[in-house]
């Protein structure tokens, strides 16, 4: 059924070729692009500022012989994602803001405005794919995997309502990432050989400590070494509910300095500048309220590691109705704590209220602040934040 739909032309590819199967399918299609970024500040300017891909967006609006609008949600964008992240980072916890920049601006503000001049619905050029069921005669949309699992993006997505989905297009979804280069080439799309946008969704490559900076203050404090000693006795003790462990000044070693432990995330191994250790340093803890900093030596530290992570119960979300857990119910599910992280098996637990993941196998890096999103086989069924 022919409908008018505007995508969201963003000077890549995928949202190009996204743009000509629609336009392929007989719909009556708009491209609209979207500006959410002014300040430069702390922006590493390489291939792909907003700039370029404005006029490329024009060349492909062109190529296709479809209207092209542009909209400003700078405002919505600094409001809902840029002060969201501020916020995380300046509690010690390290956030997502492309899953967020979803949710509030992509599907939602960029929606409206998409509304405002007619569309019905909206595309873009995620790679994932959306079905839908009929339930007691009511219409349920689910979220599944791109086919090409080497760029599912389904994991960004985690938090997008069902009126959302109702109202989104993914046409590239069923694709692989070498098929969609290939329409581009043989269409002589200007995009067609455009590397992929990276960094922080609508700003680009930023240098993290200088872009925080702009409000968190540069604040020294100490660097704690904990030894892998101090997990013999209390590893199962001191971390019952998923929460990651507490360490403590007096459980470690001083050796350091740093210049703000909210610039910091666990896992993270650049940055620290100490040296006298055979093996590299990597951040196991954060106290925002001492302002310290806890790390340990070598990648296979008992400190980088979880296998029980419990989610913020306020941020639980599930994709469709239906598939709640009761009270003291569990399940199996496929999860991942990061974008290009492989599926782990694990189980989702429901114990009064309190929700948490328990992996088969521990996992590395687990980052407070970050989106657990849990599958069963192909479908994206929830997600939620990392306590």
């Amino acid at each position: 059924m022919e409908m008018k739909i505007a995508v969201a032309l963003s000077g890549g590819v995928d949202s190009s070729v996204a743009a000509y199967l629609l336009k392929e399918q007989g719909h009556d299609l708009i491209a609209i692009f979207m500006q959410n970024w002014h300040d430069t500040t702390g922006t590493l300017y390489g291939d792909c500022s907003w700039n370029d891909d404005w006029k490329i967006a024009q060349l492909v609006a062109s190529k296709l012989d479809i209207p092209l609008y542009f909209v400003d949600l700078s405002r919505e964008y600094r409001e809902r994602v840029i002060d969201y992240m501020f916020k995380e980072y300046g509690a010690g916890r390290t956030p997502n803001p492309d899953i967020m920049c979803n949710r509030e601006i992509k599907f939602d503000a960029f929606l409206k405005h998409a509304r405002s001049l007619g569309a019905e619905m909206i595309a873009t050029g995620h790679y994932c794919r959306k079905e839908s069921i009929v339930i007691e005669g009511k219409r349920i949309y689910k979220i599944l995997a791109g086919l090409d699992s080497s760029k599912d993006q389904s994991y960004f997505l985690c938090q997008l309502t069902q009126e959302q989905l109702q109202n989104s297009l993914f046409p590239i979804g069923g694709l692989l990432k070498r098929e969609v280069r290939e329409i581009a080439e043989r269409l002589d799309l200007p995009t067609a050989h455009r590397k992929d946008s990276q960094g922080l969704c609508f700003v680009g490559k930023i240098d993290l400590p200088l872009f925080l900076q702009q409000r968190l203050e540069a604040k020294e404090g100490d660097v704690i070494e904990i030894p892998s000693s101090y997990y013999q006795n209390i590893d199962r003790e001191c971390n019952p509910f998923g929460k990651g462990y507490r360490y403590k000044r007096e459980d470690g070693s001083l050796i350091g300095r740093h210049n703000g432990a909210h610039f910091y995330t666990i896992g993270q191994r650049r940055g620290l500048n100490i040296g006298g250790h055979t093996n590299p340093l990597f951040v196991i803890g954060v106290d925002i309220s001492e302002n310290i900093l806890f790390v340990g030596e070598g990648e296979d530290h008992p400190g980088l590691y979880r296998e029980l992570i419990s989610i913020e119960k306020e941020t639980l979300h599930w994709i469709r109705p239906g598939l709640e857990l009761s009270s003291s119910q569990s399940f199996r599910v496929k999860a991942r704590v990061r974008y290009r992280q492989e599926l782990q098996e694990a189980t989702l637990v429901n114990d009064s209220g309190n929700y948490s993941l328990l992996f088969d196998k521990a996992q590395r890096g687990v980052t407070p602040g970050q989106f657990a999103a849990c599958y069963i086989e192909e479908e994206l069924i929830c997600s939620g934040v990392i306590e």
